[in-house]
């Protein structure tokens, strides 16, 4: 659980934005996405090399290309 100290003299908003940047950093609705559904190792590995495919094929584009 997230707790945000008030300082004095601090407004409302300027808490709120703390939270708010903290609960992102903490990766909270990243992991509660993650954990939504099962997703089997064979897929996830899978999902990882098509994406290092990708880069690889971007990489090579971008050192093809004249300048």
């Amino acid at each position: 659980m997230l707790i945000i100290e008030i300082k004095d003299g601090e407004s409302i908003d300027k808490a709120l934005k703390r939270y708010k940047r903290k609960f992102q950093n903490a990766g909270v609705i990243k992991e509660l996405r993650r954990r939504k559904e099962f997703v089997k190792p064979s897929v996830k590995r899978r999902g990882e090399v098509l994406k290092a495919v990708y880069r690889e094929q971007m990489l090579d584009e971008q050192e093809n290309t004249p300048n």
